[in-house]
């Protein structure tokens, strides 16, 4: 009896249970890892070393060459016709402007001037010009632009009623804008193509039978040049 108690007091809890295994670190993972960091690190280091030069080397050629924008002005414009009659405009426009290269060291190619011709908001005529030439540094270059003929308007009535309020008054608020496709010339080297945009805002007395209601007043034009 005993020894059955003997044997009954000897608890049996099976084999015993091995520990669990720890994972192996994945080193070959962890150093990819680490290198595209470090190679993510080093690429940031050399943009960021070339931005700094860039910024430099522009502000070095700022100081030396003080790149300035062209100036433009129309002098004169004479203005025989000016009729709208069934939201049909009849013109003729002709202007006269200088243009001016202010800088010392750059020269400025103008390979293509546009010029377009706005009233009330609305374009009714442009002209092209190409090929000309080079202005020269610190040099001016007239152009002479003649817009005639006819074009039909979409005026409203407000519009209509600013036209035969100048028409009166004998001065037609008439808006004129240059685009320009530019190269620069330093030294032997040309390059670096631009497209200014030059606004000018006239009033050009109308001239009837010979006689002008007004006198045109020499006009400065505003310059975009980006």
């Amino acid at each position: 009896m005993a020894d059955k108690q003997g044997n009954l007091n000897g608890a049996f809890y099976g084999p015993s249970i091995p520990p669990p295994q720890q994972s192996k670190p994945n080193y070959r993972h962890s150093r990819s890892r680490s290198c595209g960091c470090c190679l993510f690190s080093v690429l940031w280091k050399i943009l960021l070393v070339l931005i700094v030069l860039l910024v430099i080397a522009g502000f070095i050629f700022w100081l030396v060459v003080r790149p300035t924008k062209i100036k433009l002005h129309v002098t004169e414009a004479s203005l025989t016709q000016f009729n709208l009659t069934s939201n049909t405009l009849h013109y003729n426009l002709a202007l006269n402007a200088t243009m001016r290269n202010p800088n010392r060291k750059l020269g400025v190619y103008n390979d293509r001037i546009e010029a377009k011709a706005f009233f009330e908001g609305a374009r009714f005529d442009s002209k092209v010009f190409t090929d000309l030439g080079l202005l020269k540094k610190k040099s001016s270059k007239d152009l002479s632009v003649a817009f005639e003929g006819q074009r039909l308007l979409a005026l409203d009535a407000d519009e209509i009623n600013d036209f035969n309020e100048q028409k009166t008054a004998g001065v037609f608020d008439i808006d004129v804008k240059f685009y320009l496709r530019n190269r620069l010339r330093l030294g032997d080297f040309i390059g670096g193509k631009f497209k200014p945009k030059i606004k000018c805002d006239l009033k050009v007395p109308l001239i009837t039978n010979g006689v002008s209601s007004g006198t045109f007043q020499k006009t400065k034009c505003d310059v975009d040049f980006f």
